[in-house]
This record gives C-alpha cells, sequence and structure tokens, in this order.
C-alpha cells in the first residue's frame, strides 16, 4: 500500500539504504558497494535483503579501502551503478529510504545517476540522524554508533552497505516510540520535525549533501478516484428481494429459474423465502451448476441445489457504499455477495456485473483491506489512505455530508476490526469468549455518520447481564482496554474526554445502561448533557445490535415528556458562540478559524435536541432536520438553509483537515481562512451567518 503523509511511522513500508563510496565527496566520488534492508508496517524483515558491489571505474584510495575493506579487485567485475541502481530500484519497489546521514547517500547517488545518463528523481526519505536529533536533543553527538547506543540496537558489519542498512533499519523502529512520545507519529509529522532542525540542514548544505527530507507538501500527488462508486450504496444498486429456492429443488429446477429470471445465482434455503437471517442461506452460482454437471455424475441434474450451495454467505450491508463491495469482491475473487440489512437479515444480492461499469472508470482507492487486517499496523495502513482519497473526492464535487458518511463508515470498520482482534487477543491470553451477548457501538460523529479525519476514539459496550465490576465487566472492561489500545496505534487516538469501553462509565450491562440513561434524563446536569451529546449518536458495529436497538429505544423513550429534560437541552444548543469580531470579521486564532465551534457544534446540537425533544428517531444530522420538516416542525425553508450551512462548513473542515494531514501538521477543526479566496471566504460567511439563526429556532421549536 503506498505510504502517504498521513501513513503512521509505525506502519511505513520502507527501505533502509546505505552506500559505500571512494570518498566523502558526493559530487566527485564513486560508489562501491549498496546495501538494502526492507521495513515491512513498521518492522525489520531480515530475509528482504539486497546488497552489490559497484565497478567504481576509478581507484579505490587505500584509505577508503581501510574503512570499508573494499578493494580494487573485488569490484573488477562488479556490476556498474546504473545495473547496481537498476537492481535496487526493483527491490525498493518505491518504498520511502531511510538511511543515516542519507543527504550524502542521495547526493552522491544523483551524481552518479547523472554520470550515467539516468532520469534520477529524488525519492522520498527519512534521515536517522535528524530523527534521533528531534526525538533526543541531548545526545552529545548523532553519529550511527551513538544513536545505537542510546537505543540499544547492535551494529555488526559496521562500514558494509548492508549491516549499515540493517543498523538504520534497526534504529528507525527503535526510534519510533520515542518520536511518538513527542507528538510524531506520521511520515509528514516526521518530514516536518527534521525540517525544523535548520542548523543540522544548513551542515548538510555546506558538504555538498542533497535535501535529507523533503516538504511534504511536494508528495501530495492527486488520487484518481470513481465518484459513482462513492455516491451510490449497495441499497440503490442491489436486486431486491433476493430469488431463493428450497434446498430440496433440484440442480435442474434451480437451472431452470435462474434462466426464466436471467440471473446468474439463486440463494438456497430449507423455507425457499427471502428475509431471514443471514445463517439461514447458501448460495449457488452458474459457475457452482457447470462445475457439477462437467463433473459428468449419474443424476446430476436431479441432485439436492443445498448439496452445492456455498456456506456461509460472504455478506454486506446495505448501507455500505459501493466502493466497499468492490473492495470485497476484488480480495475473495468472487462475483455475488449477499447483501444485509441491520438486523443481518438477508434483503439482496449485488453481483460483479451490477459493478461493472465501476470497474471501468477512476480507481476504487479504498479497498477492503480493513476487513482482513491482522494487526494494529495492518489497519493503521489502511486508515492512511483516507485523506488522500477525502481529498479527491471534495475536488470530485461530492457532498461533504456524504464524504463524512464514508470517513464514518472507514471508522466504524476499523473500530469492527479492532474489536474482531481484541477478541482473538483475549482467547490468546487464556480469558476465553465473550461470557454473554454484547454489542460494541461507536458514537458521536461516528455514530452519526458525520466524522471528519480529526476523529478520535468514542466507543461503548453494552453487554446482556452483568454487575459493575462482576466477571462478566471485567472480562468486558480487558475487551475494551484492548479496542482502545489497537484504534491508538491504528492512528486513531485516545479520547481525550475519556469517551471509551475501557473505562467504567462507558460499558455496562443493559440494566446499568438502561438506569444510566435515566439519571441523566432525570437530573439533567451539564456533565450529563455531555454524555447526551454522543450517546444519542450511537451506532452498533460488532455483535449483538438487537442490544443497541433496545438501549436507543429506552433512551428516547426516556426522554419523551421530561419537560426539564428538553429544557436544558435547548439551552444547550441555544448558545452559539459569535463567529465575528466587531467589524465583521472571522473570530481566529493563528488565523484560523475553529468551524467546530463556530459553525458544526450550533447545527448539530439543535438537530439532535429537537429530534429527541419530537422523537424523530433518526441518527445524522440531515437526517434529523428532514426528519423535523416532514413532521411539520418548524420551517421548511430556514432548516433546509440550515443543512446546506452545515454542508459547507464540513466541505471547508474536510478540506483543510486532508491538506494538514498529508502535509504533517496537526489535524484540528481550526480552518485558515487566509488560504481561501474571496469566494471561499464570502461562501463560509454566508454559511456561519445562516447558522445565527439557531437559538430562534430552538426558542420557537423546542415546546
Amino acid at each position: 500500500m503506498m505510504a502517504t503523509g498521513a501513513t503512521p511511522l509505525t506502519a511505513l513500508d520502507a527501505v533502509a539504504f546505505d552506500t559505500e563510496t571512494t570518498g566523502l565527496d558526493a559530487a566527485r566520488d564513486r560508489i562501491v558497494q549498496m546495501g538494502a534492508v526492507i521495513i515491512r508496517a513498521g518492522a525489520v524483515d531480515p530475509a528482504a535483503t539486497w546488497q552489490s558491489l559497484v565497478d567504481p571505474r576509478v581507484p579505490i584510495p587505500a584509505q577508503s579501502t581501510g574503512i570499508h575493506h573494499i578493494t580494487n579487485a573485488m569490484v573488477r567485475n562488479a556490476p556498474s551503478f546504473a545495473e547496481a541502481w537498476r537492481g535496487f530500484d526493483r527491490f525498493a519497489a518505491g518504498r520511502i529510504l531511510i538511511g543515516h546521514s542519507i543527504g550524502f547517500d542521495l547526493a552522491v547517488m544523483a551524481s552518479e545517476a547523472g554520470r550515467a545518463g539516468l532520469d534520477w528523481k529524488k525519492p522520498r526519505s527519512l534521515c536517522m540522524r535528524l530523527l534521533a536529533a528531534t526525538a533526543n536533543p541531548r545526545l552529545p553527538d548523532y553519529s550511527l554508533e551513538a544513536i545505537a547506543s542510546w537505543l540499544g540496537v547492535a551494529i555488526e558489519d559496521r562500514h558494509q552497505a548492508t549491516g549499515d542498512a540493517r543498523a538504520a533499519a534497526d534504529i528507525f523502529v527503535a526510534l519510533v516510540p520515542h518520536l511518538a512520545e513527542r507528538g510524531i507519529r506520521t511520515l509528514a509529522e516526521a518530514e516536518r520535525a527534521c525540517l525544523g532542525l535548520t542548523a543540522q540542514l544548513e551542515d548538510h548544505h555546506r558538504v555538498g549533501w542533497a535535501e535529507p527530507v523533503s516538504q511534504p507538501e511536494a508528495f501530495r500527488s492527486f488520487v484518481a478516484v470513481d465518484p459513482y462508486a462513492y455516491r451510490h450504496r449497495l441499497s440503490d444498486l442491489m436486486s431486491s428481494p433476493p430469488v431463493v429456492t428450497r434446498s430440496a429443488a433440484s440442480v435442474r429446477e434451480a437451472m431452470a429459474m435462474m434462466l426464466q429470471r436471467r440471473i446468474s445465482s439463486v440463494f438456497v434455503s430449507e423455507s425457499g423465502e427471502p428475509g431471514g437471517p443471514l445463517s439461514d442461506y447458501g448460495i449457488v452460482t452458474e459457475r457452482d451448476m457447470m462445475r457439477h454437471l462437467a463433473a459428468g455424475s449419474d443424476g446430476a441434474f436431479a441432485t439436492q441445489v443445498g448439496e452445492l450451495a456455498s456456506r456461509p454467505l460472504v455478506s454486506i450491508r446495505a448501507a455500505a457504499f459501493a466502493y466497499r463491495a468492490i473492495g470485497r469482491m476484488d480480495r475473495l475473487k468472487i462475483r455475488h455477495l449477499a447483501v444485509r440489512d441491520g438486523q443481518d437479515r438477508l434483503v439482496g444480492v449485488v453481483s460483479s456485473r451490477d459493478l461493472l461499469k465501476l470497474r471501468a472508470g477512476a480507481a476504487i482507492n479504498l479497498t477492503d483491506a480493513i476487513e482482513v487486517a491482522g494487526s494494529a499496523e495492518a489497519l493503521a495502513a489502511a486508515w492512511a489512505q483516507l485523506p488522500s482519497v477525502a481529498r479527491s473526492l471534495v475536488a470530485e464535487d461530492i457532498e461533504a455530508p456524504v464524504i463524512a458518511e464514508i470517513v464514518s463508515e472507514e471508522l466504524r470498520a476499523v473500530t469492527r476490526r479492532a474489536a474482531l482482534l481484541a477478541e482473538a487477543a483475549l482467547a490468546a491470553d487464556g480469558l476465553g469468549e465473550a461470557p454473554c451477548p454484547y454489542a460494541v457501538l461507536v458514537l458521536g460523529s461516528g455514530g452519526r455518520g458525520e466524522s471528519l479525519l480529526a476523529a478520535d476514539q468514542d466507543n461503548a459496550i453494552i453487554f446482556a447481564e452483568g454487575e459493575p465490576d462482576g466477571p462478566q465487566d471485567r472480562w468486558f472492561a480487558a475487551l475494551g482496554e484492548r479496542i482502545a489500545v489497537t484504534l491508538d496505534r491504528a492512528g486513531i487516538p485516545l479520547c481525550k474526554g475519556g469517551v471509551m469501553a475501557k473505562n467504567a462509565a462507558w460499558r455496562g450491562s443493559v440494566e446499568t445502561w438502561q438506569g444510566r440513561v435515566s439519571d441523566w434524563v432525570r437530573r439533567s446536569r451539564p456533565a450529563d448533557l455531555l454524555n447526551v451529546d454522543i450517546f444519542y449518536d450511537l451506532m452498533p458495529v460488532h455483535g449483538d445490535h438487537a442490544l443497541a436497538a433496545l438501549l436507543q429505544a429506552h433512551a428516547f423513550e426516556a426522554a419523551r415528556g421530561h419537560v426539564t429534560f428538553a429544557k436544558a437541552m435547548g439551552e444547550h444548543a441555544a448558545a452559539p458562540a459569535n463567529p465575528f469580531t466587531l467589524f465583521g470579521g472571522f473570530q481566529l486564532a493563528d488565523g484560523r478559524i475553529d468551524l467546530k465551534r463556530y459553525g458544526l457544534f450550533p447545527v448539530v446540537a439543535f438537530a439532535r435536541a429537537l429530534a429527541i425533544r419530537h422523537d424523530v428517531r433518526a441518527r445524522s444530522t440531515r437526517e434529523r432536520l428532514a426528519g423535523l420538516v416532514a413532521l411539520d416542525i418548524g420551517p421548511e425553508a430556514e432548516l433546509t438553509r440550515l443543512a446546506a450551512a452545515h454542508a459547507r462548513v464540513l466541505k471547508f473542515m474536510l478540506r483543510q483537515q486532508s491538506r494538514d494531514l498529508l502535509a504533517g501538521i496537526a489535524v484540528s477543526n481550526r480552518v485558515d481562512t487566509a488560504a481561501l479566496s474571496r469566494d471561499e471566504q464570502a461562501e463560509l460567511r454566508g454559511a456561519l451567518k445562516a447558522i445565527q439563526v439557531v437559538p430562534d429556532l430552538v426558542r420557537d421549536l423546542m415546546f
């Protein structure tokens, strides 16, 4: 998977590289040996090494031979630089280059490439000397030996290209946690930190070395996407209801049904009816039929079709976007996907034929890698593709709320996968399986389908039975802890407010949760309102979804008729901060405006409060506003303008966040207004003005 600026260092695919030369003049001296070691997903692969001697076409000075022990006789029949470079290029396969004082190696390679007439383009790179200076400014010097000694890294075969490359690789892996302690987690953040060491960079330039790292912005290549695949959900594309036959039907009968309906697969169940639990069904495709008949067995046509059915079904949610189905089919090399609803019932089927037109378009960049990730590092690599895709979708004029839904889908998928990995870890540790049915919930913007790229963890667990700190609760506490650690390593940081299932306040049995929600509604304290802000947006992502539905129904029932609670919710939503200065400019801090505070929060809080007050059981802000209009609550024109303003604010935030992530700038909810054109500033100003009606709407519509 191609690295982007957002790729966490823990998940980086890279090549540690080193050269041995005839001397230390990068412009004049020649390479006599090249060596490299691959780093896969942030870990050194000791078996993946490459090295080559190089004929420098000039004598090797005795002083240099005394250091690296490479003689003229050893390189007499060695490949030329051009030949060696082509071998290295195939080995590196476009990965990030890392090395100690790599500016020298890059400079000498550029000189060699120029002599050989090669088309040289400086690769993306990281320097271990600069990263070590960032991680530990107190080291007395930053030689390979000094850094290795500090980190406890052993160096073997010093002054041999492969030995020094292996040392650089081990140093990189050892540096990553030290860099994380200083808030440097991604490739772009590492690049930006190195570029801040101006004194060291000046030393590099003074001796004629190349820039050891480049500006992250230099690698913001445009990612082509197929907008259709990101606009349409499978509920728009699937065939529904699915065609089902009885398990006892013969192959002849099933084939006749498929020919009559002009379909390439049929589902099989005992009842022969759609709409049942997914586990009741198998699937038979035309290829299955042909293979069965080609086997030439007696009575092939009379065979019961249930004997040919593939089980369990490979399925996907009806609410998923088309890109997810394409990725899953490509990964599994299948042509049909069962489509399930929120209760895991079979409601449709989607085939490769349905999606064929999408394959002819631009790339589907968000693959199904999350579903098969076996580690936090693999999850991190998949999650890191999101900022580039989001940026391209903004450029394709995909509606910002739709992009936010896609980001939310990916966040939920990562959370679901983290839960599965956590379950496996508990079993491996001897703690067994879940003691009772349970569900993992994503809360807040992820549950609403409005996550942006600055998402952190907001999750909870509900389980069927058990007392606080009882045996069931302790098992789920361990599960929540592992989920939180996995998500943090995958690039979704811990929630600063502690809204995570690893904390007792955000997990509990059905009974515990119902009492907790009733207490929130009854007392309506400010702290409770903060909990309500994210709790009513809950979305189950793993486990028994029925438990989540039960809890959500209880929450709405508990809120019904509680005037004090409704009033508190209204007051909470009706006090938006003023986004403008006395003279009409934007309220800025360090040149940026906080659009979550001035734009998103007022609309989201308003829509949520009114939805709870009037029992509109929708999740997203847009659906809640539409639900109020459908109930004839409030002026349609005002609510429509509010939804449009919300979408514009989302667009500006997404655009800024994707730029910042890829550039190594700490991602936030603040937008740089100076980077906006005059028309864009006017658009943003209009959206924020439209949001100023929220207090009046709350007063008019709450009661």
